[in-house]
C-alpha cells in the first residue's frame, strides 16, 4: 500500500518514510526525522528533528512532536525522542525530546492515547497502554508505568514514578511516587485505594484483586513502618505473585511515596 503526502506538506530531503504513511497539509517533517509503516500525520502537525515513530501511529492536527525540551540548560543538543506503535496523539498534544542531563532520550511505547492537549516533557519514560487525558501534563524525567491512567488536569512533578496499572484522578497533583495498582486523588495526590475496577477490566481476577486490596491495607492502613510493610508484603508475594510489583517498587521510590 502506498502512502501519500499532500501538496501543500513540508517534508525533509533526509526523513525516511515508511510504506503507507499519509502526511496531511501543511503538516511539517523535519530532518532526521523517521517514520514507520502506516502511520498517519494530520493537516498542520509538526514532527520535530531527532524523531523516530514506529508503525500505525495517528497524530492528529496542530500535534507538535518532539520539539526541543523547555529546559533552560538546554543548548540545543542533538537529542531524541523515540516513539512505539500504534499510539493516538491528538490535537495540540506536545511531546518533547530529552536533554543531556539525563538519558538524552524521551522514550513512549505502544498503544498509548494522549488526549488533546496532553503534555511529555523531556526525558520522560512512559510505558505502553497508556491513556493521558485532556491537559494531562508530565514535567521533565517523570515515569510512566503500564497502564496507567491520568485522569483530565492531572500533573506530575518532574522525577516522579507512577507504577503499572495506577490511576489519577482528575486535577491530580502528583508530588511523590505512586506506587503500582494505587488510585491516588487531590492535591498534593493522596492514596485513595486500588484500582480495582481498571484491574477488572484487564483481566485480574476476583482473588488477585482481594489480594491488592490487602497489600493496600498493609502499605497504606497497617500503621507499620515502611519497611516492616515492605516486609510483609514480600511475604505475601511468595505466593501472590502480583505483589511483587510493589515490592519491587517501593525500595527503587526516590521522592517517597504518596501518604
Amino acid at each position: 500500500m502506498s502512502g501519500s503526502i499532500h501538496a501543500t506538506a513540508i517534508v525533509a530531503p533526509d526523513a525516511v518514510l515508511g510504506e503507507g504513511v499519509e502526511v496531511g497539509a501543511y503538516a511539517v517533517v523535519g530532518p532526521d526525522v523517521e517514520v514507520g509503516p502506516r502511520t498517519r500525520i494530520g493537516a498542520h502537525a509538526m514532527i520535530h528533528r531527532h524523531t523516530r515513530l514506529g508503525a500505525d501511529n495517528v497524530v492528529h492536527s496542530y500535534a507538535s512532536v518532539g520539539d526541543a525540551p523547555q529546559d533552560k540548560k538546554y543548548k540545543g543538543e542533538p537529542t531524541r525522542l523515540e516513539i512505539g506503535d500504534r499510539n493516538v496523539i491528538r490535537e495540540f498534544v506536545t511531546l518533547n525530546r530529552g536533554t543531556t542531563k539525563d538519558r538524552g532520550v524521551t522514550t513512549i511505547g505502544s498503544d498509548n492515547l494522549f488526549m488533546a492537549y496532553a503534555h511529555v516533557a523531556h526525558d520522560c519514560l512512559v510505558g505502553s497502554q497508556c491513556v493521558l487525558a485532556n491537559s494531562a501534563t508530565l514535567g521533565g524525567h517523570v515515569v510512566l508505568g503500564d497502564w496507567v491512567i491520568m485522569g483530565g488536569f492531572a500533573a506530575i512533578h518532574q522525577f516522579c514514578k507512577v507504577g503499572a496499572h495506577a490511576f489519577l484522578a482528575n486535577n491530580a497533583a502528583v508530588t511523590r511516587d505512586v506506587p503500582p495498582y494505587v488510585m491516588a486523588v487531590g492535591g498534593p495526590a493522596k492514596p485513595h485505594s486500588i484500582n480495582s475496577e481498571g484491574l477488572k477490566r484487564r483481566g485480574f481476577t476476583p482473588q488477585q484483586i482481594r489480594n491488592l486490596r490487602n497489600a493496600y491495607r498493609v502499605l497504606y492502613r497497617s500503621g507499620l513502618r515502611l519497611d516492616d510493610a515492605v516486609e510483609q508484603l514480600r511475604g505475601m508475594a511468595q505466593d501472590q505473585p502480583e505483589v511483587q510489583a510493589l515490592v519491587d517498587f517501593i525500595p527503587e521510590s526516590k521522592r517517597s511515596l504518596v501518604r
